[in-house]
Parts: C-alpha cells; sequence; structure tokens
C-alpha cells in the first residue's frame, strides 16, 4: 500500500487564497528541516552551509535559510540535498536532527500581511525595529511559530502541522476585514 504525502493545509488552500489581495498566503509544505546544535566548530558549518551562522534573532540565506533559534541551536530550511551527511560529518560535538515532519511553512505577503499578523503576535514587526532578515520564535494566537521576516514586506511563518489548520482558520479570519478594505 503506498501512501501519498498531503499537505498539512491542503484543506485550506481556498481559504486561504480567499485572502488576496491584502494577504497572499501559500503553503510551502515538505521543505527540509536540520535542527543543528552546536557549540563548537561553527566555521566548518558555515563552510557547509554556504553562509557564517547568523546572529541572534536573524537568519542567513544561502542555498537554504540557516535560522537562529538559542544560543547552540539553528534551524536548516530547504537545504541542498546532502547537507544533512555533511553536516553530520563536519560537527564534532553537537546534533543533527532531520524534524522536517514537525512544521509547514506559510509564506505572507501583501498589503496588509504585517496587520494580519499583529492581530495575534506581539512582536512589533514595523521595519525599523524588525528588518528584512529578522527571526524570531513567538506566539501567534496562542500557537508556537517561527516567524522570518523577509525583503519587501513578505514573511514566512513555521507553525507545527498539528496546529496548521488553526493557523490558517485564525489568519483568514483576522483578514477579513482587510479583505473587504482591498481594492
Amino acid at each position: 500500500m503506498t501512501v501519498e504525502a498531503r499537505a498539512p493545509l491542503a484543506e485550506y488552500a481556498g481559504r486561504l487564497a480567499d485572502l488576496a489581495p491584502a494577504v497572499l498566503a501559500e503553503e510551502r509544505p515538505f521543505l527540509s528541516q536540520l535542527n543543528l546544535r552546536v557549540r563548537a566548530g561553527h566555521e566548518v558549518v558555515a563552510d557547509v552551509l554556504g553562509v557564517p551562522l547568523p546572529e541572534p534573532c536573524t537568519f542567513a540565506a544561502g542555498a537554504g535559510d540557516v535560522l537562529w533559534l538559542g544560543p547552540d541551536e539553528y534551524l536548516v530550511i530547504d537545504a541542498p540535498e546532502g547537507t544533512e551527511a555533511a553536516l553530520r560529518e563536519a560537527v564534532a560535538v553537537g546534533a543533527v536532527t532531520d524534524v522536517s515532519a514537525q512544521r509547514t511553512a506559510v509564506h505572507l505577503a501583501g498589503p496588509a500581511a504585517r496587520d494580519v499578523l499583529a492581530h495575534g503576535c506581539a512582536i512589533d514587526l514595523h521595519p525599523s525595529v524588525s528588518p528584512p532578515g529578522t527571526c524570531v520564535q513567538t506566539l501567534f494566537a496562542r500557537t508556537g511559530i517561527i516567524l522570518m521576516v523577509r525583503e519587501a514586506g513578505e514573511y514566512t511563518v513555521l507553525v507545527r502541522q498539528s496546529f496548521a489548520p488553526y493557523f490558517a482558520a485564525w489568519l483568514a479570519d483576522a483578514a477579513v476585514e482587510y479583505r473587504e478594505e482591498a481594492p
């Protein structure tokens, strides 16, 4: 018996599409995600990833995104094939764990994306406070997320797959007033 992979928000694709043009929401499921714990050997890890490990509350974009999650914890998203093996070989003291099945990614853009996120998130997303490259773990409507601030007012939200339907429903509800205002 073959089991076909199904995106966590497949049932919500239409509801997310209805947010346009105020908020453009697109699920990007099945991205590879590697949790990296490393205290020593940052230079070797940076060589494997093609970018230096990011500073606190930021992410670095290279072949994949490398997110700072804690003093010795990083998340590598959408890295090229072979990265996991290369990291395992490079990390002398630490750990590399594949957590790809843990979260799904939702890309948000549009003129009201920041305002809609502000309804459920206590993080100040004004560009002067959270410029592109900002990455934080926070709560969104009582759901733990990882929020990445990208260029041009775009965001990537990583949410646990089990909470993804709740996140999508909450997002759709919060965007109603903006959808009605959109031209």
